[in-house]
């Protein structure tokens, strides 16, 4: 994995020492969220009371927690200060449980993410379902610290537990046709009361999808566990994806499909508001949403008294990463 330190961090932002001690000791096991707690990170006032999230409701199987137990622990000497997990699980977007940030972590809780299966299709030379078992059979997880930045302009930086996008779609054999990779969140009306509403402005299921050279990227990686925990409901489980030099609503949760295409495919938000969300939704501070700003982000915690406000890097600081993927192309035009 490559994560390059950015130089424009301040000395403020960089991890203590214990913090990132004990974030290789949750790899192993011995974690516990209370040293975040103990550390000082969470802001009064901002998500300050931890509440019941859905995440105790999805312990997960043992195979999978042994799984996620012995992922192995990211190496690099990541600059930014992890996000607490009281804030990445209590502040989300996903749609399918709610609209409003902590709708996910409520409405999610008897959601069932486990068996679960993923279907193949498209151009490749493998195709059918496959359950979440032989998805994984094979695979080393690891752990990757990203930033997450939000198009609503709020991020984070989450320690993921998973395994690189391309490792999985390399053994489909995609032919000389696949250009790009789509994705599908699961339908279920049943267990995600907002796709029921009829006040819902999305036609569902959701979809995503990417470029094929930008799935096969290293730094794209299907999520199974974040904090060294299964991944809870609420943030996608059991499989999501995470792309992070691209805004958050582009790591397609709760994947139920992938297809291999020839055509661009078309995308939820893309399709909802064109003029607003276009299919690249790369991290751009030089490109603003047409109400808002993207040259700044919020990132959390941060409150009324306390703003954590930093300046938005192109391509989430992942440039020297990804950069040459749009090589001479108008990132105004493809935004």
């Amino acid at each position: 994995m490559l994560i390059k330190k950015p130089s424009d961090i301040p000395s403020s932002d960089i991890t203590p020492e214990a913090i990132y001690r004990a974030r290789r000791d949750f790899m192993r096991g011995a974690f516990s969220v209370g040293v975040l707690g103990a550390a000082g990170m969470v802001v009064p006032g901002v998500l300050a009371e931890p509440v019941h999230v859905a995440e105790a409701e999805n312990k997960g199987p043992d195979w999978l927690k042994r799984e996620i137990a012995s992922a192995k622990a990211d190496s690099q000497n990541v600059s930014d200060k992890l996000t607490p997990y009281e804030h990445v699980t209590q502040y989300n977007n996903f749609y399918e449980f709610g609209y409003n940030k902590d709708d996910p972590a409520k409405n999610s809780k008897h959601f069932q993410p486990h068996p679960w299966s993923v279907e193949i299709a498209g151009e490749a030379g493998k195709t059918g379902r496959f359950t979440l078992e032989d998805i994984l059979k094979g695979m080393a997880l690891e752990e990757r610290v990203y930033r997450l930045r939000c198009v609503e302009a709020w991020s984070m930086v989450i320690p993921w537990v998973g395994f690189p996008l391309a490792s999985l779609l390399k053994r489909f054999e995609p032919t000389g046709n696949a250009k790009y990779v789509a994705f599908t969140t699961l339908k279920d009306p049943k267990q995600m009361p907002a796709q029921k509403s009829a006040f819902s402005s999305i036609d569902w299921p959701y979809v995503e999808g990417l470029r094929i050279d930008e799935a096969m990227h290293p730094l794209t990686m299907l999520a199974v566990g974040l904090y060294g925990k299964v991944l809870p409901n609420q943030n996608g489980a059991p499989l999501r994806l995470v792309v992070p030099w691209k805004y958050g609503f582009k790591s397609i949760k709760s994947i139920v499909k992938m297809e291999f295409t020839e055509k661009e495919p078309p995308t939820t938000w893309n399709i909802s508001a064109p003029q607003e969300y276009g299919f690249y939704a790369n991290v751009n501070p030089k490109v603003d949403h047409p109400r808002w700003s993207q040259a700044t982000e919020r990132r959390l915690p941060s409150g009324l008294f306390s703003p954590n406000i930093i300046d938005t890097q192109l391509f989430n600081g992942y440039a020297d990463e990804v950069a040459h993927l749009y090589k001479g192309m108008n990132l105004k035009k493809y935004y």
